[in-house]
């Protein structure tokens, strides 16, 4: 008996904390997301990276066999039902690139490992659907496996968002290494999360937000103990958690932890979370803190739903950015009219990756950002500003490839050699490529009355009528010279002239 086939108002996503990794399946009804399946796991992938910043063999294999499992539950969703996002860990890992390669086989979907800003912006998300829309601006502040995020908002908007390199599971690895919990180890963990906060207090001072809010295990942890407990009530207070530390203390080390309301799996990282908490509240003056149960995954649920209906972050993003570098938008709208004409001539009798297309288009639009830098080389500055700015809905992966494709819209194509083997990025690095050539005037463009692109065996050929690069000498000359960059790479650009 074969499964039927998930609805497409279902929606999913997989977040891979350095904690535990979780899978939630939603419902969609009325642009609203109810939860029908959540699943998760504590893998503690953070827990497994080693001094040199590489996942050991274990973890690893305790992560991919969950996602395995993940995998199994999602058979039948197509991909613009699921998102999977990877967080603090795979983000430092030496070897991420390997353990995504194989979680990707296993769980049936690309994976995203994503910054540290737009997993802020993703939990804020997350957390404003289930807080009240109201106006009064939150902190939100989210103590995860590795790092921890803060987020200023209102309503639905992040408006300052960072991420600090400080979690439960690194902090108790680091703090509390033997399970000893002393008052000098409460103390050196406490100090160095108080030093990280230091650097970004300026901005999340008292007077810049009315309600501080918590996200994720660390912070309902924390809630539950000090309630079941009586040491505060509903709400996350420093007095409570001082009383939390001091229990912990008196019972001196991990495996001796008896506290209502303690779950096991929370047992090994509460220490390390506690004492980011603290430092939380002392740095940020923070008197009370409510808990909410939104964070990452539902942030990625609802920008899921927000590209479906049309409302993708990534487009915001882009047109931030063109107003930011100040792009000049006549010519970035010839380039990628051309561009995507190119593009779909190149792909007649294939079907076209809309993914790809998408990127193509948006690398057009932003592949003279870097003129705000210099001109000379001015693509190598659009593309180190692609690959490591702050550009809120796109992955680290999206960005690497819009930074190759800018890359190698002009110049010495020699520097494209470690892309040489992947076609549809190449098919986009041509189209753009030549829709760039031929737009070098910046006026209104004439096209010759005959033009095709197409992909040959080595390369691809441009079919060109014969009497309009005649009256066009430095197309003409451009082409020639298009030609031997081909060459030098090892492939074929073929002029045909008709």
């Amino acid at each position: 008996m074969t499964s039927a086939k998930p609805s497409h108002d279902l929606l999913a996503t997989i977040d891979m904390g350095s904690n535990s990794f979780r899978l939630q399946v939603s419902r969609v009804v009325d642009d609203q997301l109810y939860p029908l399946d959540v699943m998760k796991e504590t893998v503690r992938l953070g827990a497994g990276l080693n001094a040199e910043k590489y996942l050991e063999e274990e973890v690893m294999q305790r992560g991919l066999d969950c996602l395995a499992r993940f995998g199994e539950r999602l058979r039948g969703f197509v991909p613009a039902q699921v998102r999977a996002v990877a967080t603090n860990t795979l983000r430092v890992a030496k070897n991420a690139a390997e353990f995504i390669s194989q979680a990707e086989a296993l769980l049936g979907f690309p994976i995203e490992v994503i910054a540290g800003r737009e997993e802020a912006r993703l939990i804020y998300l997350g957390a404003a659907h289930t807080l009240p829309d109201t106006k009064e601006r939150r902190l939100v502040v989210d103590i995860g496996g590795g790092s921890t995020e803060f987020i200023i908002g209102s309503h639905y908007k992040a408006l300052v968002t960072e991420s600090l390199p400080m979690g439960c599971v690194s902090y108790s690895m680091r703090y509390f290494p033997d399970g000893e919990l002393t008052r000098a180890n409460f103390q050196e963990a406490t100090l160095a999360a108080r030093s990280e906060i230091q650097n970004i207090a300026h901005q999340y001072q008292p007077e810049e937000w009315l309600l501080a809010v918590g996200t994720s295990g660390t912070a309902r942890a924390l809630r539950d103990i000090l309630d079941i407990n009586g040491w505060s009530t509903a709400d996350i207070t420093l007095a409570g958690m001082e009383k939390l530390r001091k229990v912990m203390i008196r019972q001196d080390n991990i495996k001796h932890l008896e506290i209502n309301g303690l779950k096991a799996d929370r047992i090994p990282v509460l220490a390390g979370g506690l004492a980011v908490m603290i430092a939380v509240f002392e740095e940020l003056n923070v008197d009370k803190m409510t808990v909410t149960e939104g964070a990452l995954r539902d942030g990625v649920l609802y920008d899921l739903l927000g590209r479906q209906r049309a409302k993708d972050m990534r487009d915001a993003t882009i047109t931030q950015f063109k107003r930011r570098y100040h792009v000049d938008l006549p010519q970035v709208e010839r380039v990628q009219q051309l561009a995507e004409s190119l593009y779909r001539m190149l792909m007649v009798g294939s079907e076209i990756d809309p993914a790809m297309l998408k990127r193509l288009l948006w690398a057009a639009k932003l592949h003279e950002i870097g003129l705000s830098i210099a001109h000379t080389a001015y693509h190598k500055h659009s593309a180190y500003i692609l690959q490591y700015a702050d550009m809120p809905g796109f992955s680290k992966r999206e960005q690497a490839i819009l930074a190759a494709i800018v890359l190698g819209h002009r110049g010495d194509l020699g520097k494209m050699e470690p892309y040489k083997g992947d076609t549809s990025l190449w098919q986009a690095v041509v189209a753009l490529r030549l829709a760039a050539l031929f737009c070098r005037s910046r006026r209104p463009l004439s096209l010759p009355p005959m033009l095709n692109l197409s992909q040959q065996k080595n390369g691809f050929a441009l079919t060109v009528s014969k009497a309009w690069l005649e009256q066009s000498p430095l197309t003409a000359s451009s082409f020639k010279q298009e030609v031997s960059q081909w060459k030098k790479l090892g492939a074929q650009l073929e002029i045909v002239l008709v």
